[in-house]
């Protein structure tokens, strides 16, 4: 006996992964595949019936509603994502392959979910400009925004300046209590840097145990030297409890201000390397 093909075809549609929605003109669900479960965390009759861009991310949808209006004058849209809330409040991101078929009346999409997919995503363009352990930015895009910096420096005329912090006796942290530990020193240094300094700041971690701290607009080196007490004091703040015991290391910290003491990224710089050099070794006795 041949295969009846079309009766098979409600079976394997139900079997597919990904979701399939038929939606008439009036953007109503006139049918939706038991994917829709997953998806969505709704049962295909609860979604029969009701508006789908009642389900839409209220953010997206202006842009879907540009989609479905190319879908339904005809052209297929079969690489266009955006978000869906699901039942249970969450988030889910879809990718959508759609066409209008004008046999039926109605636009007919396959839903994949691709939340896990644009988390990585996400995830590889933040590392791309930031440090992977203390999330703080890192040398490139540090380096990009002194640049930006400076250049409005120059163009308005006012003053910024390059901190270059470094962390007194970390090797004997990672040595004596191991690089777990370290990195959980590194962190909690990161995040008092980033609470002395305002949203306009920028604090970078460029390796190992050094960070820079771009101010990128100070009223006079007075209010410099407060902001490098505030970081002192900050740092001079015991750990937890959580901590072993292990005392805050103290650090040392270079400053440099433009135009006095450099008039671009690498003077500044440099002066700010030497400067913190000098003062590790008036507290520390060490080079």
């Amino acid at each position: 006996m041949p295969l009846d093909l079309h009766a098979l075809y409600p079976r394997l549609i139900h079997l597919m992964l990904d979701t399939v929605f038929v939606v008439n003109r009036d953007n109503q669900i006139v049918f939706v595949s038991e994917a829709c479960e997953a998806l969505l965390g709704y049962r295909p009759e609860e979604l029969v019936g009701t508006p789908i861009t009642h389900y839409m991310h209220p953010d997206d949808l202006a842009a879907t509603r540009a989609s479905i209006i190319r879908v339904m004058n005809g052209q297929p849209h079969v690489d266009f994502r955006n978000r869906y809330i699901r039942k249970d409040g969450g988030v889910v991101y879809i990718l959508w392959s759609a066409c209008w078929s004008e046999e039926i009346g109605a636009r007919i999409g396959v839903a994949r979910n691709v939340t896990a997919l644009t988390h990585a995503e996400e995830e590889l363009r933040f590392l791309a400009h930031h440090d992977p352990l203390t999330r703080l930015t890192n040398r490139s895009l540090f380096n990009d925004r002194l640049a930006t910096a400076l250049r409005s420096a120059r163009r308005h005329g006012h003053s910024l300046a390059l901190l270059f912090v470094d962390i007194n006796g970390f090797k004997g942290i990672n040595d004596a209590f191991g690089h777990a530990m370290g990195d959980r020193v590194l962190c909690a240094v990161a995040q008092r840097l980033q609470a002395c300094v305002a949203e306009t700041d920028t604090v970078a971690r460029i390796g190992g145990d050094e960070f820079t701290v771009l101010l990128s607009e100070v009223a006079s080196k007075n209010a410099v030297c407060e902001q490098v007490q505030r970081i002192i004091t900050a740092m001079a703040e015991p750990l937890g409890a959580d901590f072993a015991g292990l005392p805050m290391p103290s650090c040392s910290i270079g400053v440099a201000c433009y135009p006095d003491d450099g008039e671009d990224a690498d003077a500044l710089l440099s002066h700010a390397d030497s400067d913190m050099y000098r003062i590790k070794r008036l507290a520390t006795g060490t080079g």
